[in-house]
């Protein structure tokens, strides 16, 4: 189609002829996005077969002092004046041996460890579920053993393969610099001191001692655990399996189960899943459709008072969410709600609505938590919208004014084009934020919605609600585990897919 006879559709023809091209194109798209992940794959691999190459080269290339370096890390650093940084070498090296030989290291990935969860008798694998007697070794006397922690084996283990890798990363960054030193001391200059490492960590290389800290935490309070919890997918430990075993991909097969005894698990992810989204895209739009309008309303020449309107806004958003949700919820209460108690009294309704706990009609609950998600939200909207409108060029609207367009058509053909085209990056964000919008379903519906058809869950949990009922309830913690993989599936394949269908993607520095 010709953008002349595009321009000439309505709202509703636009619509779906953007969401036709849409449609036809997701196929390509979606291979253009495992395309990417495939290329980040083959760069990962290709480096570490560089990497190899490298480690490798160094060696036929490096003098007897750099091929000692490769056992002895920071020999030839040593031997060619830079002590300082040497020794750091070789006394990391010291510590990983000890740390293996007599620290977690050997609890971690030893007989007891990673690899089976548990004892290892006989070529069987078996769990100490009590405190049992066993024969000291050095002494000979019968001794009493403590159980088999599982989840202490396994946090051991995968601390221990954390710390392997980061031994690795610093041995290879050893060689590097002891083949480094070698090329430098051939060209006839002068290695850099200790005094004068640590001088270009303060200066020239400050990013790094700056990026060093966050780092380290980062690694241990976010990626150890969440490798930890990825791994808790692939066991079966749950309330009545304290000491659990691998079990492969047996839980998400209870997640998608139709039949035989997980049939329930299988039907209530299903059932979350569908309102997890369809929350998501009701909270986001409405939130953002209407924050947008009540922000043209106030932004409208003519309208007296602008500043107190936004004041107005801006103090409901400083009051914290969790007060005004614990409020609503008090308020929608069945039996002493002041909702209801109003209406009842104006004659409207002869009996309390239960809106939030009637299990016989599960959608009064799920509209009510949209609509208080919609007052709850709009204002946040309102301050993020705000300002934008305000920098949308006022002739466009002078110009499609002449032209006989109204109200609605200039909010179809130029505010939203224009709040899309700069918000969509906010729009991802807020939806991502929705699907995992734990405070508004539970401090309004808590346990009013658990429901026998459903699995430890109610009509309005979200995936990430029924993760923490799985988790602080029942105590399912490789079946909340497997869902939370899978919301993060969902989250990112949503989100590379929706932004780069965007012009936000496409032409970032150009609106039309």
């Amino acid at each position: 189609m010709k953008y002349i006879d595009y321009v000439q559709l309505n709202p509703f023809q636009k619509f779906w002829y953007n969401f036709k091209n849409a449609m036809i194109a997701l196929p390509s798209n979606i291979g253009k996005v495992f395309k990417a992940i495939g290329r980040f794959f083959k760069k990962i691999f290709v480096g570490i077969g560089k990497g190899f190459a490298g480690y490798f080269t160094r060696f036929v290339k490096g003098d007897w002092a750099t091929k000692l370096s490769y056992i002895i890390m920071g020999f030839g650093n040593i031997v060619r004046g830079q002590i300082g940084k040497g020794i750091i070498f070789l006394a990391t090296e010291i510590a990983f041996i000890l740390f293996m030989v007599t620290g977690l290291g050997q609890v971690g990935l030893g007989w007891s460890g990673i690899y089976n969860l548990g004892f290892f008798n006989n070529g069987k694998i078996g769990f100490h579920e009590k405190a049992y007697w066993a024969v000291d070794e050095v002494t000979g006397r019968r001794v009493h053993m403590p159980a088999d922690n599982s989840m202490k084996l396994l946090l051991y283990g995968v601390m221990t393969l954390v710390i392997i890798a980061l031994f690795i990363v610093i041995y290879v960054a050893a060689t590097k610099s002891a083949y480094k030193i070698q090329q430098m001391k051939a060209a006839g200059e002068k290695p850099q001191s200790f005094k004068e490492d640590i001088s270009a960590l303060l200066d020239e290389k400050f990013h790094v001692t700056l990026l060093a800290f966050p780092t380290l935490t980062i690694s241990i309070f976010t990626i150890l655990p969440l490798i930890f919890m990825i791994l808790i997918a692939f066991t079966n430990y749950d309330q009545s399996h304290n000491f659990f075993q691998w079990v492969g991909f047996e839980t998400f097969g209870q997640i998608f189960a139709t039949t035989g005894a997980s049939a329930l698990k299988g039907k209530t992810f299903i059932e979350l899943t569908k309102w997890t989204l369809v929350w998501a895209v009701f909270a986001t739009v409405l939130n953002y459709i209407l924050g947008m309008v009540v922000a043209l309303m106030i932004n409208k020449k003519g309208i007296k008072l602008k500043a107190l309107w936004r004041t107005l806004f801006v103090v409901t958003v400083a009051v914290p969410q969790f007060v005004s949700l614990l409020l609503m919820s008090q308020m929608l209460d069945f039996n002493n709600g002041a909702i209801n108690l109003v209406l009842q009294h104006l004659g409207i309704i002869k009996e309390p609505i239960n809106f939030l706990g009637d299990l016989s009609h599960p959608w009064i609950a799920r509209i009510t938590v949209i609509v208080v998600n919609i007052w709850v939200g709009i204002p946040y909207t309102i301050l993020i919208t705000s300002g934008i409108l305000m920098n949308i060029p006022a002739d466009l609207y002078e110009s499609a004014t002449i032209d006989g367009a109204g109200p609605v058509r200039s909010f179809v053909s130029i505010t939203l084009p224009y709040m899309l085209f700069v918000t969509t990056p906010y729009l991802i964000t807020t939806f991502i934020g929705n699907i995992n919008n734990f405070n508004v379903i539970y401090l309004l519906c808590g346990s009013a919605q658990q429901s026998n058809e459903l699995y430890r869950a109610g009509y309005t949990d979200l995936l990430v609600t029924w993760l923490f009922n799985l988790t602080t309830v029942s105590g399912d913690y490789n079946l909340a585990a497997a869902i939370g993989i899978m919301v993060f599936i969902v989250c990112a394949t949503v989100s590379l897919l929706t932004f780069n269908l965007t012009k936000s993607a496409k032409n970032e520095e150009e609106f039309s």
